[in-house]
């Protein structure tokens, strides 16, 4: 209400706005104003309505990126629209928000830091934004349409939830986790995951999923298959040589498709195309009435192959394949025509142009079905143990999730002692001992019988492929024998690991360059550099052994990275910086209450609960000056003593600063030794160096490759308890493998014709998974030795080396060249027979 919400019509939430973007919306994805009707030529975004105010003192966390996204969205829609987007702070913490930030700036999203007073045009119903510049000048801008980016809040019957279940909530209503467990409620044995334990984006949330879930199936571990009953299918028909026979099943997806295209005139089209012996229609093509129809269709007409014109083969595919199978129809003998999203979508105002493409692709459909061929999976045996590389908080929490199940765990860990980057952890906001929780970890790591630990050991080789690794080790051993004075004999010893899946949690560490006299100066140190003094009250030897908290000025340049030293890297957010550096603030305040503590800033982004410290911050006395990236602090030495000097915005003017200490929050960078594993299990890395997961969202920690995962700070730099959350969503994930009794391979994957091949590399050089191998031993055309080989087990069925092979040797199964050239032809036939 405070923004005219409910009074003004041209004011809306975010939620209301991503309605308007929706195809499937009251407006089919055209965005016009409620008041009239028209398209807006002009949009702000409101930022932090519901959050980080007095009753709700903390950071919902997504709504600067949906924000974003939904400006970025509206320029496509509106490609002459005006965005601005009124924020208090940019929080573009996560894997590649800063690029996403940076894209909406260069396609002219204007970012406007202040919280403006807004008023209506009675007449137009326009608004108006009175907000104070950066040059301290009131400026006043009408905007056809205003969007409130709402903060999230707890559930309303959280604490009715709470009192059923018996768990407890926290001040604001979300549900309590326990320290250091962040999938756990207070009640053992009941879980918690996405945004009922707080704020997050979809990642987080995916991620907490998959880590309850492994929460719970440790409990269940004994009982795992017990309750198991397996569907028994029909014998598979025998469809070599017949004749095709196509069953078309034309689906009106309520009114998703049937309000744009005319679904009679389809299936009156279907019937007449050659090979179809059956066309009907169903309201629903999913549900389950319709399933049941089209397994009567098939029996009763004998169809060997079915069309769907529906909605997307990515969501629904697999449950026609499950129909097909439910009546003896091999699964492979399925196609779709996506008649929605690549139709009645997209030509919503068009409806017998739509019709005429929807029947254009059921005949390309129905072309392809005929060309259609059996495909069967093959069972392969697999080994039931996991390799996590890495033994840093994510790596041993994961190995012992397993562990808890039930599956034996190799933990590899290059350094000689366990703990990785929680070893430089003292303390944390919420005054618990990250030290202590580290011990207890090590300790049930190295004593739980199913989880062998290997210290100072590397992994220098693999090979396999998913539920059949084998990976190569080597551990370095000190024999204990002087061979001089200043080394000792060092011995190394080589084996091999056959395992199942791989997890890799292999870390991160601080940057250390020479930025803001980094290394020049002893009183120019690191956050990391600067917790250890203040938890041990100790100071450097070159700086007179001071106690740091009795320096009387402590300065903190946050955002500092290799951009600083003149490296070709982008800006991208370490995540955790703000909050550490709010951390040691705060500690710094509570041991001496006199000190004064500057934190220069580009956006403090201490978000979800977080927040609550920023503010305790301020309270104390801790001030925050923020810079730009266009005028940043500068650092010098000024007769023996630091200078910082830094503008500030609200005064307008320069300051001096002469700090005792300047602490400085470097990024968080991939571990060393990150490429070269990369290219050992040939996994993607991000520009910043970090491994890249399959989907940000969808399979935010599992590799594209089949078997492999990825958790921790080798993720992406990110805070404890999320790292503890990962390591069970991997372990989750990994066990999805090593639960199976056989692992099924094949279907649409790439195949060699030797007799075609040349060994000309094209394969090995394009796949995107290095799947493709050359065998010497073979001979190929024309005697030349050695013949691409692809394991079928590895391939993704992606398809790049089939349609890069020259010699045209490769075919990737269920989409043959014949089988696609059927559909093109289908598409352009008619225009041929004119």
């Amino acid at each position: 209400e405070e923004f005219g919400f409910g009074r003004y019509p041209n004011v809306i939430t975010s939620i209301q706005f991503e309605r308007l973007l929706s195809a499937s919306g009251p407006t089919r994805g055209h965005i016009l104003r409620p008041s009239d009707g028209r398209e807006p030529k002009r949009i702000a975004f409101l930022q932090c309505v519901g959050s980080r105010d007095r009753d709700h003192d903390y950071c919902s966390s997504v709504c600067c990126m949906y924000a974003t996204k939904e400006a970025i969205l509206a320029r496509e829609h509106l490609p002459d629209v005006e965005c601005c987007i009124f924020m208090m702070d940019v929080r573009a913490f996560s894997k590649g928000f800063d690029d996403y930030y940076r894209r909406a700036q260069e396609e002219g999203i204007r970012y406007i830091r202040y919280r403006p007073f807004l008023a209506e045009d009675h007449v137009s119903h326009d608004l108006f934004l009175l907000y104070e510049t950066e040059d301290n000048e009131l400026r006043e801008e009408r905007f056809d349409l205003v969007v409130l980016s709402v903060g999230l809040e707890a559930p309303e019957k959280a604490e009715e939830l709470a009192q059923a279940v018996g768990i407890a909530l926290d001040s604001q209503g979300f549900c309590r986790t326990e320290p250091f467990k962040p999938l756990e409620t207070s009640r053992p044995g009941i879980y918690v995951c996405g945004a009922f334990s707080g704020p997050k984006d979809i990642p987080e949330t995916v991620v907490e999923a998959s880590g309850a879930a492994a929460k719970a199936m440790a409990l269940l571990a004994e009982a795992r298959g017990t309750l198991v009953e397996r569907k028994e299918y029909p014998p598979e028909l025998d469809v070599a040589g017949q004749e095709p026979r196509i069953g078309v099943f034309v689906c009106h997806c309520g009114n998703n498709i049937a309000g744009a295209v005319d679904i009679a005139q389809v299936v009156e089209y279907a019937e007449a195309l050659p090979n179809v012996v059956y066309a009907g229609d169903n309201l629903y093509s999913c549900s389950q009435d319709a399933q049941e129809i089209i397994k009567e269709k098939i029996i009763e007409h004998g169809l060997n192959r079915v069309v769907v014109a529906s909605c997307t083969p990515r969501t629904h595919e697999p449950l026609f394949q499950e129909t097909m199978r439910e009546v003896g129809l091999n699964p492979y003998l399925f196609e779709m025509a996506n008649i929605r999203d690549q139709c009645s979508w997209v030509h919503w105002d068009e409806p017998e142009l739509a019709t005429e493409k929807a029947k254009a692709l059921v005949r390309m459909a129905v072309a392809r079905a005929r060309k259609l061929e059996p495909l069967h999976r093959v069972a392969l045996d697999l080994d039931r143990h996991a390799l996590v590389i890495g033994g840093g908080a994510a790596g041993m929490n994961a190995a012992l999730a397993l562990a808890e199940q039930g599956f034996p765990v190799y933990l590899v860990e290059r350094e000689g002692e366990l703990g990785g980057y929680l070893r430089h952890i003292r303390y944390t906001l919420d005054g618990l001992d990250p030290q202590a929780y580290l011990r207890d970890l090590i300790a049930q790591v190295e004593s739980h019988p199913l989880i062998t630990v290997f210290k100072g050991t590397e992994v220098v080789g693999i090979e396999g492929f998913v539920g059949n690794f084998v990976a190569k080790i080597r551990r370095l051993v000190d024999s204990g024998e002087s061979t001089n004075s200043e080394s000792t004999n060092v011995r190394t010893y080589e084996s091999t690991l056959n395992v199942g899946v791989v997890i890799v949690a292999t870390g991160a560490e601080e940057w250390r360059g020479d930025a803001y006299l980094l290394g020049q100066d002893p009183r120019v140190v690191t956050q990391r550099e600067f917790e250890e003094m203040l938890a041990t009250r100790s100071w450097k030897p070159e700086a007179g052994n001071q106690q740091p908290a009795a320096s009387n000025q402590i300065v903190m340049i946050q955002c500092v990275g290799p951009w600083d030293a003149g490296e070709d890297m982008p800006f991208y957010c370490s995540r955790i910086c703000c909050t550490v550096a709010v951390k040691n603030a705060l500690k710094v305040k509570e041991l001496n209450p006199e000190a004064d503590v500057y934190i220069l800033y580009k956006d403090v982004r201490t978000y979800g609960f977080w927040e609550h410290y920023y503010t305790l911050a301020r309270e104390k006395g801790v001030v925050f000056i923020r810079y730009t990236d266009e005028d940043k602090p500068s650092v010098r030495q000024v007769d023996g003593r630091l200078e910082v000097r830094i503008h500030e915005p609200i005064l307008d003017r320069d300051i001096v600063l002469s700090p005792d200490l300047l602490v400085l929050s470097t990024s968080v960078v991939p571990a060393r030794g990150s490429e070269e594993l990369s290219e050992l299990l040939k996994l993607p890395l991000t520009r910043e160096g970090f491994f890249l997961e399959a989907h940000v969202k969808l399979r935010p920690v599992d590799f594209a490759s089949d078997g492999v995962f990825l958790c921790g700070l080798a993720h992406y730099p990110k805070f404890l308890e999320e790292s503890i959350a990962q390591a069970h969503a991997v372990a989750a994930r990994a066990a999805t493998i090593l639960a199976k009794e056989k692992l099924l391979v094949g279907g649409p994957v790439a195949v060699v014709d030797e007799s075609k091949c040349t060994g000309c590399l094209t394969c090995v050089r394009v796949c995107p998974y290095g799947v493709p191998q050359i065998n010497p031993e073979k001979v190929g055309v024309g005697g030349i030795r050695g013949v691409a080989e692809i394991e079928i087990a590895r391939c993704q069925g992606c398809g790049t080396c089939a349609a890069e092979c020259p010699a045209k040797a490769i075919q990737l199964l269920h989409f043959r060249d014949e089988q696609i050239l059927a559909k093109e032809e289908a598409l352009f036939a008619e225009v041929f027979a004119s």
